[in-house]
């Protein structure tokens, strides 16, 4: 059965008074908070300011970057260098 979507629906439903439909909602008491289900599941860690150290090594003389993947990698891993540079051999293949 085709139905036109476009049409008006008017149904005995729609008809409805305001106060007929706020009754048939169940009264919650006001809590203040807006998410009260899920009040303790969200803590605020103790570490929100704290400066984290990396030491940053540079590349050693066994090791290489990869030219495709940026990766620094063990020469073991080494499949040909180009004239851009070295290529890993995931990315040669």
């Amino acid at each position: 059965m085709a139905t036109d979507y476009d049409a008006t629906r008017k149904t005995d439903d729609d008809t409805e008074s305001l106060d007929a439909i706020k009754e048939r909602i169940p009264s919650q008491p006001s809590t203040g908070d807006d998410d009260v289900d899920n009040v303790d599941s969200f803590t605020i860690p103790d570490v929100v300011n704290e400066e984290l150290e990396v030491v940053v090594v540079p590349v050693q003389d066994n090791e290489f970057t990869c030219i495709n993947c940026f990766l620094v990698k063990p020469q073991a891993q080494l499949a040909s260098k180009t004239r851009s540079g070295p290529v890993c051999i995931e990315c040669a293949s």
